[in-house]
This record gives C-alpha cells, sequence and structure tokens, in this order.
C-alpha cells in the first residue's frame, strides 16, 4: 500500500497525475458529446473569446483547463495565431509584455 501513495505522491510532484485527470476529463466530455447531440458551430465572435480564454489559461500554466476548454467548446486544437487575434480584435501589442 505504501507504494502507491509514493507513486501518487511522486506523479503529483512531476505534473503528470494532474495531467491525467484532465485528459481523463476531456475524454468524459468526448464520450458525453458523442451521444449524437452535435455542439452549435463556433461563431467568429466566439471562436477569438474562446481564443482569449485559452491563451489566457495557457499564459498562466492552466494546461489542463484549456484543454478541457479545447474539447468541450468544439475549439480547434491548434491554437490561432497571435498576430491573427490582434488584428481580428484591433488591439495593440505591448512590445514589453510577456507572450506565451
Amino acid at each position: 500500500m505504501s507504494y502507491l501513495i509514493v507513486l501518487k505522491d511522486t506523479l503529483e510532484k512531476r505534473g503528470v497525475l494532474g495531467h491525467l485527470r484532465a485528459k481523463m476529463r476531456a475524454e468524459v466530455f468526448n464520450a458525453l458529446d458523442d451521444q449524437g447531440e452535435k455542439p452549435p458551430p463556433l461563431s467568429h465572435e466566439n471562436l477569438l473569446i474562446n481564443e482569449l480564454i485559452r491563451e489566457y489559461l495557457e499564459f498562466n500554466k492552466y494546461k489542463y483547463s484549456a484543454s478541457v476548454l479545447t474539447a468541450e467548446s468544439g475549439q480547434p486544437v491548434m491554437p490561432l495565431e497571435r498576430q491573427f487575434l490582434i488584428k481580428e480584435l484591433n488591439i495593440y501589442e505591448d512590445s514589453n509584455a510577456k507572450t506565451v
């Protein structure tokens, strides 16, 4: 039994356990989505909003939450290019800002 505790602690320290939990959550969402009901298509506005949320999550190292967002929302797996977002949202990028 103590081997299991040591293994669990090791996996938690390496961040693997959190990744596995997030992957399981994403797979549960995918399995629920496979029940025949398709999510509505993403509007252009929702695509941009979801991408901003994903960038925020990844910037703050919430990569597991980002993977669940991607699976649940139907957001493309590949992130949109930052320059595309800047152009679409008509925003100014601070050259001193830390990027993802």
